[in-house]
């Protein structure tokens, strides 16, 4: 591809993300300036690479950017992006270090982390997977499992009925409140609480996880657990404002 024809992908890639609805042809030639046969081509190229649909009235619609999620990938770019200022936000309001965290393989794994800055007591390695049951964020993620998914992770990660109750309990308080709450971090006299980030569709993806020493997440849960709730929202909210509602069925171009 020339670098015109490059530039061209990226102005349409920026026009669309601006649009609520979907647009025709016409339009797209006439906001590119260029010939109708030429905008067909650069909408054929993204359909086909994911990144546009075409729905049932004719009109083009973005369905992604590059680096946000489809089926079969692990690219988070637009969750991050779109964490960033509420996560920084979060950190502020709390003084306490705050992070993104998704579910890969039955394990949390931590997309980022922001430190307050307080003088740090805690401070997390992200690039180490965690156990989801173990941490806040991964019960605020089990949270939006089903029941059989529930199951089916207990079954393969909890080695103990006794543990398998408490984990259970602490799953049906996250969903309960909006916010799960541990006590009982990984790292030695760590605690932390997490709310859930959803997609549009109103299903769990991430969760915004604010920790620290213990004492200090005792004595100020609630507010906390407030901040962490509104965070997961705003991030919610964006993530909804940035989909389309895919179409029922792909029409031809």
């Amino acid at each position: 591809m020339s670098g015109r024809g490059a530039e061209r992908i990226l102005d349409l890639l920026e026009w669309l993300s601006a649009r609520s609805d979907g647009v025709s042809l016409t339009e797209t030639a006439l906001a590119l300036d260029v010939p109708k046969s030429s905008g067909l081509l650069l909408l054929r190229l993204l359909t086909e690479r994911g990144y546009v649909e075409r729905l049932k009235n004719g009109t083009y619609a973005l369905v992604r950017l590059p680096g946000e999620v489809r089926a079969g990938t692990e690219a988070w770019g637009t969750l991050l992006r779109l964490s960033e200022a509420p996560l920084r936000e979060a950190v502020e309001a709390s003084n306490e270090t705050g992070f993104v965290a998704v579910m890969e393989d039955a394990q949390i794994r931590y997309l980022t982390k922001r430190l307050p800055l307080r003088e740090i007591r805690y401070d997390r390695d992200i690039t180490h997977l965690r156990q989801a049951h173990l941490v806040a964020s991964g019960l605020a993620i089990l949270s939006g499992f089903d029941e059989a998914s529930l199951d089916a992770y207990l079954d393969a990660a909890v080695p103990t009925p006794e543990a398998r109750a408490d984990i259970l309990a602490a799953v049906d308080e996250a969903r309960a409140t909006g916010c799960a709450v541990n006590l009982k971090g990984v790292v030695e006299g760590a605690a932390g609480v997490a709310a859930p980030i959803r997609d549009a569709e109103g299903r769990i993806v991430a969760a915004i996880n604010l920790s620290g020493p213990r004492e200090r997440i005792v004595a100020h849960v609630a507010e906390l657990t407030g901040i962490a709730i509104r965070t997961a929202q705003r991030v919610s909210e964006e993530l909804a404002r940035r989909s389309r509602i895919r179409p029922a069925s792909k029409g031809g171009i």
